[in-house]
């Protein structure tokens, strides 16, 4: 089947007509135009009553054509349990449903994933091309013609990189490794920090990350870094590197005295870190640009994570330090 896109857009169009806002504002007037395609040059959706020979399925969202090629169009509704040649889907919103239709079959190494649906949601083109990178999918221009029997696969993040992101509180470090992964069919979801209980208000952060923590990921609570690096059997989110040396801290107690064994599990987690056979992406804070802490022990913290963060990221292919929701490759 050909496929063209007329337009892939959302329903206002990107940029929208009298729209003021930064992303609209820096896009000439008409630049995608709403979502349409046309298959054959005759089908268009919803393609809930193609002519003879094509067939619609997930409730007119998908088509097999007289090729035998499947084409599916994802915003909501069911998603069906066969392989699709080539997926148009809205990612700006919610990117880990290509995850799961990874997860499913429905999406494989064959299969290509274009965005469409696209908008202000998202600041700029640039940004789009960085997620979508990140995510095995691509962005067409409106006019664009697809074939489902040829289509064009984006590869896959390799297998075995390693990113350490680093910032400071409430500097969107955490989102933003949390969308490096929504693309991913299975990850790990590593929280080194307590729960919460008999704390309020840090116990209203963690439910706000586990409400926005994709629902088919794996979540381990754990200090054992180390063992869970090197025992991975998918790829690791680690949230975070300074709760968890707070926790190590914590259990030699080593807030004053002897910190033989904190370098000890520091060591342990580089080796692991260097060694893993799996993507892996790592938060910690950056923490030397505040203020000189005021304590003996909060200036032994302080050194120690950044001498982990250095270790770290002389082990890792990306360092990305994160500002106010924005992204910075070091």
């Amino acid at each position: 089947m050909k496929v063209l896109l007329t337009g892939t857009a959302g329903g206002a169009g990107w940029p929208e007509p009298g729209c003021r806002c930064a992303s609209c504002s820096v896009l000439p007037a008409g630049r995608r135009r709403p979502f349409e395609p046309v298959v054959d040059g005759a089908v268009r959706f919803p393609f809930d009553a193609p002519p003879a020979g094509y067939r619609p399925f997930a409730g007119g969202h998908g088509l097999a054509g007289p090729d035998g090629s499947r084409l599916l169009h994802i915003p909501e509704g069911p998603v069906p349990d066969v392989r699709c040649d080539l997926v148009l889907i809205d990612l700006l919103d919610r990117p880990e449903r290509l995850g799961l239709l990874r997860r499913d079959g429905v999406v494989d190494r064959d299969t290509e994933v274009v965005a469409v649906g696209l908008d202000h949601r998202i600041r700029s083109e640039e940004e789009l091309a960085r997620r979508l990178a990140l995510w095995g999918a691509r962005a067409v221009p409106d006019g664009t013609t697809l074939d489902t029997l040829r289509p064009v696969a984006t590869p896959p993040v390799p297998a075995g990189r390693r990113e350490l992101l680093l910032g400071g509180s409430r500097s969107g470090k955490s989102a933003e490794a949390e969308l490096r992964l929504a693309g991913e069919p299975h990850v790990t979801y590593l929280a080194t920090g307590p729960g919460g209980e008999g704390d309020g208000e840090w116990a209203a952060r963690v439910r706000a990350h586990r409400e926005r923590r994709p629902a088919h990921w794996t979540t381990v609570e754990t200090t054992d870094l180390a063992g869970a690096v090197r025992g991975a059997t998918s790829p690791l989110l680690v949230d975070g590197l300074g709760t968890w040396l707070a926790a190590v801290f914590d259990e030699h107690g080593a807030w004053e005295g002897d910190r033989s064994a904190v370098w000890r599990r520091c060591d342990e987690l580089v080796a692991a870190w260097r060694d893993t056979a799996w993507r892996i992406v790592a938060v910690s804070d950056e923490v030397g640009m505040g203020v000189v802490p005021a304590t003996s022990s909060g200036r032994a913290f302080r050194d120690a994570l950044g001498r982990l963060n250095e270790r770290l990221a002389a082990e890792s292919e990306d360092v990305t330090l994160v500002v106010a929701g924005r992204s910075c490759r070091l």
